[in-house]
């Protein structure tokens, strides 16, 4: 509860920062943009190693393959990337790069789901 009100009040302060630099300088308020997703990735750095722990051990007590587990981890880091960056082209104004970056990130998805599908269709061929 603690980290999400100082990522909040942190991301609410670069706001009200950029806005108010937007007209004047817009450059430097992306920039100032960019330095609070920095920021913010890095105060999450410890909840990601916890929850990627936790993952690993929920994949080895439940005894799938960390090659079936893998995929899923990579989706998901993929889905927070194409979240971040293609939210900053918007507000930079490049809605066309933004929607490059969600095309993008679709099919990086589905090239990662790869090895998820063969296994599903070597099911469905063993069961035929």
């Amino acid at each position: 509860m603690e980290l999400i009100l100082r990522i909040t009040a942190f991301c609410v302060i670069g706001t009200i920062l950029s806005l108010a630099l937007r007209k004047s300088v817009p450059e430097i308020a992306l920039v100032l943009i960019l330095a609070a997703v920095v920021v913010v990735l890095l105060l999450l750095g410890q909840p990601l190693r916890e929850l990627m722990q936790f993952f690993q051990k929920l994949g080895e007590q439940s005894g799938l393959s960390q090659d079936l587990l893998l995929p899923l981890y990579k989706a998901m880091g993929i889905a927070i990337v194409v979240k971040v960056g293609a939210g900053l082209c918007k507000d930079a104004g490049e809605g066309a790069l933004a929607s490059v970056i969600e095309m993008s990130g679709a099919l990086c998805t589905l090239f990662v789901a790869i090895p998820l599908m063969r296994a599903v269709l070597d099911l469905l061929m063993e069961l035929m």
